[in-house]
């Protein structure tokens, strides 16, 4: 499987409105260069924006498992495709759903070609779902999101121990982790310990100079 970063910009100040589309640019200019594939999730407020303007896979941060029609205020998989994203976040620790509207969201989105990456923060949920199948799942422990220390240095046994756990109910699912992810050396740990790579938020959405992260965080993917 493909190495990827996922860019989650959340509702960052300094990652919203023009910022979100920039720090998206300069993600497409990085992949260019590098050859390395990037992905951004901006604010939902600027998902149709980012889509519409550069040529990497923009995700969604979040869906919702209503119909179209009378549900305002939420975000079915019909919508965010027609504002142009290619995948979605599902089950983020900071906007959870309860587990049947997971496994429905995995069937909905990939009827319509969405990829799905589903949020988890331990090992058993971390199995758990990916019996459903989704394209990826992302293990992230709360308490590291946000930090500055990584997930890789701080607790590289449920990295570890959710590649095993995955890997024994489900093959073909990518595995990703996150949390306090800041620069290569943590990208390349990350892989070591059986992911695919990375999803990660403050280290760039926050970052002074977003594309010499962005430069150094895709040297950790080895050729």
């Amino acid at each position: 499987m493909e190495r990827v970063i996922i860019v989650n910009l959340k509702t960052y100040a300094e990652a919203s409105g023009e910022n979100a589309l920039k720090i998206s640019k300069i993600s497409e200019e990085v992949a260019r260069e590098t050859g390395r594939k990037i992905i951004v999730a901006p604010p939902m407020p600027d998902l149709a924006l980012v889509a519409s303007s550069v040529s990497i896979p923009i995700f969604s941060q979040h869906v919702d498992n209503v119909k179209p029609g009378n549900t305002t205020g939420f975000a079915p998989p019909e919508a965010i495709k027609a504002a142009g994203a290619a995948g979605t976040l599902i089950n983020h620790s900071e906007h959870r759903l309860i587990h049947a509207d997971i496994d429905e969201l995995i069937k909905r989105c990939g009827s319509l070609d969405l990829v799905t990456v589903v949020c988890t923060n331990n090992i058993s949920v971390s199995k758990a779902a990916a019996i459903h199948s989704p394209d990826f799942v992302a293990v992230e422990p709360p308490e590291l999101i946000g930090g500055n220390v990584s997930v890789t240095d701080a607790n590289p046994e449920i990295v570890s121990g959710t590649v095993s756990a995955i890997r024994s109910v489900a093959k073909d699912v990518g595995i990703l982790t996150g949390a306090g992810v800041k620069n290569g050396r943590d990208v390349a740990k990350a892989i070591e310990l059986g992911t695919d790579g990375v999803l990660l938020a403050s280290g760039v959405a926050k970052a002074k100079d977003p594309k010499v992260v962005l430069l150094d965080l895709c040297s950790g993917i080895p050729d």
